[in-house]
């Protein structure tokens, strides 16, 4: 009897380009395993958002590998233990599992390569993280020079087919997904998610080709909040329902500044895979050291905060391109780029809330909660990154919303705004015709402004 091979899935929910699935077939009978596991994350439990995803993303997953003549099984507990068992109760000869940068999932792996044959493979990024190094041999911390570093190294793209597998002799009894209860039901707040995605490696390749054809002008459309100009690819790669090779290979050979510009954007994934490889708390601990003195409003201890806080993240600062994007995030799970950075801001700088609680609202709420980028891209705003924007520099979302073209964006998702036109929807404040059903602001920009570099000032003595 030959033994089988395990695949341990995590962040790779696809057959094609996964290096895993490859060697294991290889070798023999393969049995595909993904473990929810709650405990060896601690603190970084999925969020309710990302569970959503998930579970129609196994959904998916395992009716292509029903199609491929295998099945999925699905386990829960702390996957090394989980895994040890399983290895035991199938004669599995090793573990094949995609690397991952997580320090939680890194643990985990030392763990069960001292127990068991486990092999690493490469496949979530670009290229491996770790292998780009400066002339004196240490790691990138800078990110344009990892960027022409990364360009210099890779080469040609090729991508692997989905290989044919085969089964055991006899399958491992498996959890049956719905007993997970990872979608919502008391209240069902998942409408918009449904209207808005579908999570699956079949649906990622069809969105990939979409995106070709509104790839051409992507540079300028991607900054638009009010058209569909972003690749809206983030879930699916963050789930490994295609992977950034298979996207590089896609669009290799297209000509024009998009394709660049969507390149530099899988470049950055790799460049925050690369800091949390080197920085493993970077999602809970400042980069620059004294950030966190005497900066940050306290929302556990201070009431207005708190209030601040909770108007971020209903939508209901007064802003209208904050809280369109806000209302964005909590009906469909996502959020445009552009705006993210603006609402990250407005809560980091105006409201002088520390970038955590934002980073964990985010975690919690969106379907592409990854944390090497939310971590990178929350610093980066929040002026406290290795690479990152200076603190000092201060997004004006009013004006930000009128020089992206924002109103239609805006009417959609404040219906409350939804009779005003172009100029009067970005600052109906000044303009005196707010709505009585939409907030005042919840402090002035100028003010906001202000108060945030005289803290600023404070905190540097």
């Amino acid at each position: 009897m030959t033994q089988p091979h395990i695949v341990w899935l995590r962040r790779d929910l696809r057959l094609a380009d996964q290096p895993a699935f490859h060697a294991a077939a290889a070798l023999g009978p393969v049995i595909p395993v993904y473990v929810l596991d709650d405990e060896t994350p601690r603190h970084r439990r999925m969020g309710a958002a990302s569970r959503w995803w998930l579970h129609h993303s196994l959904e998916a997953l395992a009716l292509e590998l029903e199609a491929a003549g295998s099945r999925l099984i699905l386990r829960r507990g702390k996957a090394a233990e989980v895994l040890a068992t399983l290895a035991q109760e199938t004669g599995a000869a090793a573990i094949h599992a995609l690397r991952h940068v997580e320090p939680w999932w890194r643990m985990a792996e030392k763990e069960l390569a001292k127990a068991l044959d486990l092999r690493l493979y490469d496949g979530l990024y670009l290229m491996p993280p770790g292998s780009l190094r400066t002339g004196g041999g240490t790691p990138y911390k800078i990110f344009t020079p990892f960027k022409n570093a990364l360009i210099d190294a890779i080469g040609e793209v090729d991508v692997l087919p989905a290989p044919r597998l085969s089964a055991p002799e006899s399958w491992p009894a498996s959890d049956k997904l719905d007993d997970w209860a990872l979608l919502p039901t008391t209240p069902d707040w998942a409408g918009g998610f449904r209207e808005a995605w579908t999570p699956g490696s079949a649906a990622a390749h069809a969105r990939m080709e979409e995106f070709k054809d509104i790839l051409a002008p992507y540079r300028q459309d991607r900054e638009l909040p009010s058209i569909d100009g972003t690749s809206r690819l983030s879930p699916h790669l963050h789930f490994g329902e295609v992977s950034p090779r298979q996207l590089w290979h896609a669009i290799a050979g297209m000509g024009g500044q998009g394709p660049g510009f969507f390149k530099a954007e899988l470049i950055w994934r790799d460049y925050a895979a690369n800091l949390v490889l080197q920085f493993p708390d970077y999602g809970a601990r400042s980069y620059r050291e004294g950030y966190d003195e005497g900066l940050w409003r306290d929302p556990e201890n201070d009431q207005a905060a708190a209030a601040d806080l909770a108007a971020w993240q209903q939508g209901r600062t007064g802003y209208p391109i904050v809280d369109a994007g806000m209302r964005q995030l909590w009906h469909t799970g996502w959020m445009h780029n552009r705006v993210r950075m603006i609402a990250a801001s407005f809560l980091v700088k105006h409201l002088l809330i520390d970038w955590r609680q934002g980073e964990q609202w985010f975690w919690d709420t969106l379907v592409d909660a990854d944390y090497p980028s939310n971590a990178t891209n929350w610093q980066w705003v929040s002026g406290t990154g290795v690479d990152s924007n200076m603190f000092v520099r201060i997004m004006a979302p009013l004006s930000q919303s009128e020089k992206f073209d924002a109103g239609a964006y805006i009417r959609q998702w404040v219906p409350e705004l939804g009779k005003l036109s172009d100029p009067y929807v970005h600052d109906p404040e000044s303009f005196r015709c707010r709505p009585r059903d939409y907030p005042a602001p919840v402090i002035g920009h100028k003010e906001g402004r202000e108060r945030a570099l005289a803290a600023y000032k404070a905190m540097k003595g």
